[in-house]
């Protein structure tokens, strides 16, 4: 079932910082929010659960418990900031929101519940005209906070696909990265935006690219192109076994080891290359190879035609 993530967009362009564990919580809460349409102010209790983090982010249940608790503290204590012009001045007005007024976790239980404050409320129920939709499954794999921000910040223009220039300073400030984080720009670039730009390549539904402007030698803003990716094809007729290359084992094994919905069939201890090793058997194995069709298929392989 679609679980759609909205927010306005004064919150999709605000600047701030939040770990993985703080965005999914978030996440969870929104679609929690909307789904209590009598929810009208911040009084509203949301409960999130580790069975719901779980699933939705396809980790351990000792892994949701952690990323609940360690989301309690981190969330009380973050806020963002955006700015829009205020209604009686006419002049900008430059705004501070913490995200929760109250937030609790409740031990051995795998919950926790959460208030968000009055501010935060309108920007997540009450939409205006200048919203930005997409489905949380989308997001769900990817292991950046820098991804999950860049990903939000492209769907604003998912219609264009393409941004307008971003400068460098609001983008830091847009994906959350602190003044004292990767002040050089291959740093910045290879730590942020590359590992965002591949990350949103492997586990969402478009496929991103990003081009830099300058003003004489200084890289002064980016500028993101995206396209929507084509839905994947099964990779044989009824899941039918199909006959790989040794390169073809070699690559994908490795891939779908890397894969987190996959993690937990990992063998405990067992390293990345371990795991792709037992893979890349299961690959050449008729009645296993079928269990990753759907992954392969996620992962771009295909086929030759009339080889099965």
């Amino acid at each position: 079932m679609s679980k759609l993530i909205t927010k306005d967009n004064k919150l999709i362009n605000a600047s701030y910082s939040l770990g993985i564990p703080e965005q999914r919580v978030i996440f969870l809460a929104i679609v929690e929010a909307r789904a209590q349409k009598q929810m009208i102010d911040a009084r509203g209790v949301l409960q999130i659960h580790a069975s719901s983090y779980q699933e939705q982010f396809k980790v351990e249940k000792h892994t949701s418990y952690g990323a609940l608790k360690s989301a309690v503290t981190g969330l009380f204590e973050s806020s963002f900031e955006y700015s829009d012009i205020h209604e009686q001045t006419g002049k900008l007005a430059h705004h501070v929101v913490r995200w929760v007024q109250k937030i609790s976790y409740i031990d051995t239980a795998g919950m926790i519940e959460l208030q968000f404050t009055d501010a935060v409320i309108p920007l997540i129920t009450r939409l205006s005209e200048q919203y930005t939709e997409y489905d949380l499954k989308q997001v769900s794999e990817l292991q950046s906070e820098y991804a999950i921000r860049l990903y939000e910040l492209m769907m604003q223009w998912k219609t264009v696909g393409k941004t307008n220039k971003i400068p460098i300073d609001d983008l830091r400030k847009k994906l959350g990265v602190k003044p004292e984080q990767y002040k050089a720009m291959n740093n910045f670039k290879a730590r942020v935006l590359d590992l965002a730009i591949s990350q949103i390549n492997d586990f969402t539904d478009v496929t991103a690219t990003y081009e830099q402007h300058k003003t004489g030698r200084a890289v002064t803003g980016f500028t993101f192109t995206f396209k929507q990716k084509k839905a994947p094809e099964p990779i044989a007729k009824d899941d039918a076994y199909i006959k790989m290359t040794d390169s073809q084992i070699s690559t994908f094994s490795k891939k779908l080891a890397a894969l987190p919905e996959l993690g937990s069939n990992a063998p405990m201890g067992a390293s990345t290359e371990q795991f792709a090793a037992i893979i890349a058997d299961d690959l050449k194995d008729p009645d296993k190879q079928t269990k990753y069709s759907k992954h392969l298929a996620k992962l771009g392989f295909k086929a030759a035609k009339g080889k099965v």
